[in-house]
């Protein structure tokens, strides 16, 4: 019964959408903010339908059975819900809906024509969303007779950080159709003005955070998870979520201009279209079956049709509006070569190009095999070649930008604080003898960051220190894992000691161990007064194994180790062992810490102000 009424309730949200959407392109602004509201409540019952299923062992349900199990731990069933095509699209649209109804009651949009034209265009993606999700992934779908238990999930993704990954990505790439639909609705209106930058900041300081703060988790359970040690692989889907906090990131700082300065309006709607197109592009790699990876969903290209038909309309009709209204966006306040406008400007010109690059390597070897003329993969040194020259003059510039006055140099006093940044940058270099550029380019970030502090401390300029202090010492922790790394690989007997690094390792044996859904053959590895235990499971009701890496974490380094196979050849109870030492690792994740922290103060700080 509860299916049934979640299932209507999901066909119900489909007609309010189209509501909200004529309410909102035709002048009734009740009924759109009703229907957004409503909307929200009734993809909220559907999702918690589906939850119900899963959490039951409600195996009438196809979706519960390809997807959970009954032995299955509680925690995954919950997050079963979202590890699929058809749970995942449904929560999309529940947040979807959700930021439609940020939109009805936010109080920092003080332009109710802005609102009412972006309540339209929010409801109109909406619809787009719940039809596909009704008329090709439809998660209410039915079996019968019901089998006896499901399928369960893949083993790989049962993990808490993986349950909590990918709403804070969706949290991230469906933020930016609100950000679409308010730069849509200015559009319409025709006004992009400071007002427009303040109704809009805190939409763009949610999606930009969550997306932050997804992406860092994913790397962390890459980091854990997969065996191989490694924070990021340039995989195509993982720069399917890159692409859009590139142009977030470059859409803040052009907020920045527009709400001080009222420039870059051209920029700043630009920029909000392209971050959500972005997003569009990358649910229609990892949805269309294109793509073939451990986080994308392989599924019939019939839906990936869908999903393109919604980018080529969302896109097309939101270019068309740019273009129609971009020669009335004019900027009268110009600003001299050498201020904090222009360095802003040069920041987006880099943040874009990064982004191009990233797109043209992840979408190149695609269009080859489309078009018959080869199969090629784009992999870390094509990236490497080119993203990392391209971020060099990006990272020196955030931290010369600060120092910048706005509109014009003066008398070129930012001169003397600068040269001091770079001599403590020198004096540090000499301090810690590592002989790296990046080393250094970081290292001058953080100081001149550090002496953007400014008395007394505001929650905008801790935003600012904090954000870019944080990205420096996170290139810290990349260089190190990238660069420095020692790794071993060998064959251990029971009382072996062997040295990687600095560290002094001792192999005990392994053992059978169980747990709710799975055995496992667990190594114990001595590490001073630590015990080691990397595991290989063994899932039965999905007949596949994984590897779980034993992570000893320190100030300077991590120790990771990895149980291999069995190799009798060198005596009953040998197994290889890899160990890998990563230099500066936890650098990186309190680094990424800290630039999610200066987006939560700069969320704060835009509510204070309202």
């Amino acid at each position: 019964m509860i299916t049934e009424v979640a299932h209507f309730a999901f066909i119900m949200a489909f007609v309010v959408a189209g509501m909200m959407a004529a309410g909102g392109l035709w002048r009734s602004p009740d009924i759109a903010k009703r229907s957004a509201i409503t909307l929200l409540a009734l993809t909220i019952i559907a999702f918690l339908g589906l939850e119900w299923a899963y959490i039951t062992s409600d195996f009438t349900v196809l979706n519960t059975v390809l997807n959970s199990h009954s032995q299955k731990p509680l925690l995954y069933k919950i997050s079963g819900v979202w590890g699929n095509h058809e749970g995942s699209m449904l929560l999309w649209i529940v947040i979807l809906s959700l930021f439609g109804a940020g939109i009805a009651l936010s109080p920092h949009i003080r332009d109710e024509t802005l609102r009412q034209r972006a309540l339209g265009v929010q409801g109109l993606i909406a619809m787009g969303f719940i039809a596909f999700s009704l008329f090709t992934s439809n998660p209410f779908a039915r079996v019968f007779p019901a089998p006896a238990d499901g399928n369960s999930l893949n083993p790989v993704l049962q993990d808490i950080g993986l349950a909590l990954h990918p709403p804070a990505l969706y949290l991230g790439y469906v933020g930016f159709s609100s950000v679409f639909s308010l730069a849509a609705g200015a559009l319409i209106v025709g006004r992009v003005d400071q007002a427009f930058a303040k109704a809009v900041k805190p939409f763009v300081a949610i999606a930009w955070l969550a997306l932050t703060i997804g992406i860092a988790m994913g790397s962390r359970w890459a980091y854990y998870e997969l065996g191989w040690g490694g924070w990021w692989y340039w995989d195509p889907v993982e720069n399917a979520s890159l692409l859009p906090w590139l142009a977030g990131t470059a859409l803040l700082h052009s907020l920045l201009v527009l709400e001080a300065r009222g420039a870059l309006k051209r920029w700043t709607i630009l920029l909000a279209i392209i971050a959500f197109a972005m997003s569009l592009l990358g649910t229609f790699l990892v949805r269309s079956g294109v793509l073939s990876s451990i986080h994308a969903f392989a599924v019939d290209p019939l839906r990936g049709s869908f999903i393109l038909a919604l980018l080529i309309a969302c896109c097309g009709g939101a270019f068309g509006l740019y273009a129609w209204r971009a020669p009335q966006l004019k900027t009268l306040r110009l600003f001299t070569p050498v201020s904090r406008e222009s360095s802003l400007v040069a920041n987006n010109l880099l943040l874009i190009t990064i982004a191009a690059t990233v797109l043209t390597g992840t979408l190149y070897p695609l269009v080859m095999d489309t078009l018959g003329l080869a199969q090629i993969s784009v992999g870390a040194p094509y990236y490497n070649a080119t993203v990392l020259r391209i971020a060099i003059p990006l990272i020196i510039l955030m931290g010369i930008g600060p120092f910048l006055p706005w509109k014009r140099p003066g008398r070129w006093a930012f001169k003397g604080p600068m040269l001091t940044c770079l001599l403590l940058t020198a004096l540090a270099m000499l301090f810690i003898r590592v002989n790296m550029l990046g080393f250094a380019i970081a290292i001058w970030l953080m100081v001149a960051s550090l002496a953007q502090i400014k008395w007394p401390l505001t929650l905008k300029n801790l935003s600012l220190v904090l954000g870019h202090f944080g990205l420096g010492l996170a290139i810290v922790g990349m260089i190190g894992t990238m660069a420095m790394k020692i790794e071993d690989i060998r064959i251990v007997n029971p009382g072996d000691t062997f040295t990687v690094g600095r560290h002094e390792l001792r192999f005990d044996g392994v053992s059978n161990v169980f747990g709710p859904n799975y055995g496992a053959e667990e190594a114990r590895i001595t590490l001073g007064t630590d015990i080691l235990k990397p595991q290989k499971r063994w899932y039965p009701v999905s007949d596949s194994q994984t590897t779980e890496a034993a992570i000893r974490t320190y100030i300077l380094d991590d120790i990771y180790v990895v149980l291999g196979e069995r190799d009798l050849k060198s005596g009953p109870d040998a197994w290889v062992v890899r160990t890998t030492v990563h230099p500066f690792v936890a650098a990186l994740w309190f680094g990424f810490g800290l630039v999610a922290l200066a987006g939560v103060l700069m969320l704060i700080n835009s509510w204070r102000r309202r």
